[in-house]
């Protein structure tokens, strides 16, 4: 599929004719970022495609809701960091484990699954992540991985870039801290 820009993207989104051709376009361009954002949230291929196919499917059924304030990027992402929280939430409640431990248990296992191709460093770079608080490890995994700047992450995530300045740092703390621990 081709690749379009976002505003003749949004345009077409908006044209009942060619909204179904813009969303696969959109699907095409978004889905691999969306997927490892989610990804390194619930931690499992698995998971992370269910919940990427509930992503599109919520945008899909919302399109009509976005009102062009924010780029698509960042709406999508929004999306998609909330229905990986609600996911990880979920599954804490009907599992009764805690998120933390959920998250210790799966980073653990990791090394297991067979569509991860990381090394031990990366293993252990993950499971320090998992230990991080929830808001503290969304807002590292953003800056750290997507390389996403301080506002974008404001608007996925609808607070203030000083408090995001502040988890960056402190998440970072706490994984060298994790790091400096186990040798």
């Amino acid at each position: 599929m081709e690749s379009i820009k976002e505003k003749e993207l949004i345009h077409m989104l908006a044209d009942p004719k060619t909204e179904r051709k813009a969303f696969g376009i959109l699907v095409n361009q978004y889905g691999e970022k969306l997927y490892w954002q989610i990804r390194r949230i619930v931690l499992t291929h698995d998971d992370a495609n269910d919940v990427l196919q509930n992503v599109f499917l919520k945008a899909w059924n919302n399109l009509d809701s976005f009102r062009n304030e924010s780029k698509l990027s960042t709406w999508l992402y929004r999306i998609a960091v909330n229905q990986s929280l609600d996911f990880m939430r979920s599954n804490s409640r009907r599992t009764g484990i805690s998120l933390e431990e959920c998250d210790n248990g799966i980073a653990n296992t990791l090394a297991a699954d067979r569509y991860f191709d990381g090394d031990k460093t990366e293993a252990l770079l993950i499971q320090a992540i998992s230990r991080l608080p929830e808001v503290q490890r969304t807002v590292f995994n953003m800056r750290y991985y997507d390389n996403m700047k301080y506002s974008e992450i404001s608007k996925i995530l609808n607070t203030s870039e000083g408090a995001l300045k502040a988890s960056y740092h402190i998440a970072v703390k706490k994984i060298s801290e994790y790091f400096n621990s186990i040798d």
